[in-house]
């Protein structure tokens, strides 16, 4: 396999990490959060996300984040000069994503002065059903990559024993009250189908042979376990070809003793990242 980037239409990878990327699985346990980014129920991590910008786009590409909460993917988007377009329903949210972005400014300014590659990072305190308003409003470019982590369904209005401990702390357990906030559809199916409409809406604003990815989880919910990460892959297919899976596995999470003595329950730690492609 050469290395040669000229070669490699799609990103800027040596063979080497091109191929490490394609192994299935992965181990990624994410570093102590801040303050305010702990208040967010369901932040991920960076520099995971770095690693899936870095695969699916080249420098200068545009990557977006429908469900963008505090900021994640428009770090990781400059991280790897590329340019970010985050949107986030909730105020406070929003705030602290644009806070974020604010202390780059320093290097933002080193990256001008140095003539080396600025990207630009645009936060949208907007609502993502509305996504096709937006992008004629904001006269928005086409994307070559989206990546989101968008809400569980109504796994976070559970009470369970790690939703208790966030709660004494005096974090967020659940997104909003807000009736706009996919997270309080009033049922499952209902908020499966409005995730994927949203997809659907994006994906005339995705570049033909560009990607989406993912990242659902399935969860027990009263006795039951949900597939709600099969359940929108098997949605998506008839919109956008499915490439594929990476599952990130979390091994330094707390186990709880849920079920202990009368039934398995399991302390679920992995995440699917599903990785789709618009073909036309």
């Amino acid at each position: 396999m050469s290395n040669s980037s000229e070669e490699n239409r799609l990103n800027n990878l040596s063979s080497a990490d091109w191929l490490k990327f394609t192994k299935t699985w992965f181990v990624h346990n994410p570093k102590p959060r801040k303050k305010t980014e702990l208040l967010h129920p369901a932040k991920y991590p960076e520099e995971m996300i770095k690693e899936f910008i870095l695969f699916f786009t080249k420098e200068g590409g545009v990557v977006l984040d429908p469900f963008l909460g505090t900021g994640s993917t428009l770090i990781a988007a400059y991280a790897t000069k590329r340019n970010g377009i985050g949107i986030e329903l909730q105020e406070k949210y929003a705030e602290i994503a644009k806070q974020r972005i604010k202390e780059l400014e320093p290097q933002l300014r080193l990256d001008l002065a140095g003539a080396g590659q600025f990207c630009k990072q645009l936060i949208l305190q907007e609502d993502s059903q509305k996504i096709d308003l937006l992008w004629d409003n904001y006269s928005l470019p086409l994307i070559d990559l989206v990546i989101t982590s968008p809400p569980y369904g109504p796994m976070l209005n559970k009470k369970g024993l790690a939703s208790k401990k966030r709660e004494k702390k005096g974090f967020d357990t659940k997104y909003s009250e807000d009736e706009k906030d996919l997270g309080n559809a009033n049922d499952y199916e209902s908020f499966l189908k409005k995730l994927v409409s949203i997809f659907i809406k994006i994906k005339s604003k995705i570049k033909v042979g560009g990607h989406l990815v993912v990242i659902l989880q399935n969860y027990m919910d009263q006795g039951n376990y949900t597939t709600l990460a099969w359940d929108f892959a098997g949605a998506m297919r008839s919109h956008f070809q499915f490439r594929g899976e990476r599952i990130w596995c979390q091994d330094n999470k707390t186990l709880y003793p849920y079920g202990y003595r009368y039934s398995f329950v399991p302390n679920v730690h992995h995440h699917y990242c599903l990785i789709f492609k618009r073909l036309e």
